[in-house]
């Protein structure tokens, strides 16, 4: 597996080793061992999502504060998505700055979001599946969302007409009026 840190160095571009033939192919999504091996870092998953969007859906950004906050290994198993972290840590040096990848079926490339960061996706294929494995289990009452269009964090989407958001979504605060990790 090939590890990229990104311009946010706790935001890690995972490559795993693709093995391909006239019969299609096989990967290891997922080994605990390997992934603690690359990462240096040692992580329980407690719950795996799955999610299907259309083109132009936008989810996010979203978090979860502690004692439930979550980190994500995400990957995209049917389409492509334009996948953003944010990093909201408030004594970081690269508080309110985010990273963003392409993530797709067909790159088979997964990002990890460690806690301490807002997370969000847009779909850019007529659909995608993703999935995500988190840190700690999903709680409502420690769930927060940060507007996806903040001015100060200007996230550079790509599909901006006939933009697709949840009413949830909608809501998002801006980071500066936003509780986010000390």
């Amino acid at each position: 597996m090939k590890v990229t840190p990104l311009a946010i160095a706790d935001v890690l571009l995972l490559e795993p080793k693709i093995f391909g033939d006239d019969r299609g192919f096989f990967y290891e999504s997922f080994n605990q061992a390997t992934f603690e091996d690359v990462t240096k870092l040692l992580v329980v998953f407690k719950q795996d999502n799955h999610s299907k969007s259309n083109k132009g859906v936008l989810r996010g950004l979203h978090y979860q504060l502690p004692p439930n906050e979550q980190g994500k290994l995400v990957r995209v198993i049917q389409g492509e998505v334009f996948d953003v972290a944010v990093d909201i840590r408030k004594n970081s040096p690269t508080f309110g700055q985010w990273v963003a990848e392409i993530l797709s079926a067909e790159n088979k490339k997964q990002l990890w979001i460690p806690a301490g960061f807002a997370h969000g996706f847009q779909t850019l294929s007529d659909t995608s599946e993703f999935l995500y494995k988190t840190t700690d289990y999903y709680s409502p009452e420690s769930e927060h969302c940060i507007a996806w269009n903040d001015p100060i964090i200007g996230i550079d989407w790509p599909i901006i007409d006939d933009l697709l958001l949840s009413s949830k979504d909608r809501q998002g605060l801006l980071l500066k009026d936003s509780n986010v990790f000390d």
